[in-house]
C-alpha cells in the first residue's frame, strides 16, 4: 500500500452523501491525460459516474492539459470510461436504480503496477439536519481530544 499515489480526493463527498458501497474501477485514459495525472492535476468536485448500456462512465472529472503539450487538446471534462467487472455494473445498476442513489468518485491514485484507478462509491445524499449532526459529533471530538491533550500535558 505503499506505493500508492494519490492524485486527486473528492473531499465535500463525506460531507455531502451517506457512503454505503466502494467499489476500485480502471479509467480509460487518453496519453495525455495520463500525463498531466503524473503532474497531480486534476479534480474530482462535482464529479458523478452513471451507468449506461452495460457501461459505467465518469462524468465532470477535470483532468487538466498536460503542461509540456503542444500538439493535442482535449476537452478536460469529457465523459472518460471506467472499467469494472460485469457483476460489480449489474450490482451497481440495480443500487441507482433506486430513488435517491448515485455513484460518486471518492478519490483517484495510481496503484502499485502505475494504473490509474478511482474509488468509486454508492451514495445517498444527507439532508440538511443530517449535516448539522455530523458538524456536531465533529466537533465534540476535536473539543475530546483538545480537553484530553491539555490534561496529558498539565
Amino acid at each position: 500500500m505503499a506505493d500508492i499515489k494519490k492524485i486527486a480526493d473528492n473531499r465535500r463527498a463525506q460531507h455531502e452523501y451517506i457512503i454505503l458501497d466502494t467499489y476500485e474501477a480502471g479509467i480509460i485514459l487518453e496519453g495525455m491525460e495520463a500525463k498531466s495525472l503524473r503532474e497531480g492535476k486534476a479534480s474530482l468536485q462535482d464529479s458523478y459516474a452513471r451507468v449506461e448500456n452495460g457501461e459505467v462512465f465518469l462524468y465532470d472529472a477535470h483532468i487538466s492539459l498536460y503542461s509540456h503539450s503542444e500538439t493535442k487538446k482535449y476537452d478536460p471534462k469529457r465523459k472518460r470510461k471506467l472499467l469494472l467487472n460485469k457483476a460489480e455494473i449489474r450490482r451497481l445498476y440495480k443500487r441507482t436504480q433506486q430513488s435517491g442513489f448515485t455513484l460518486i468518485p471518492l478519490n483517484m491514485y495510481f496503484s502499485e503496477k502505475g494504473y490509474a484507478k478511482l474509488s468509486l462509491s454508492v451514495a445517498k445524499g444527507k439532508h440538511t439536519y443530517d449535516k448539522r449532526e455530523d458538524m456536531k459529533k465533529n466537533e465534540l471530538k476535536r473539543e475530546l481530544a483538545s480537553a484530553m491533550k491539555d490534561r496529558k500535558i498539565s
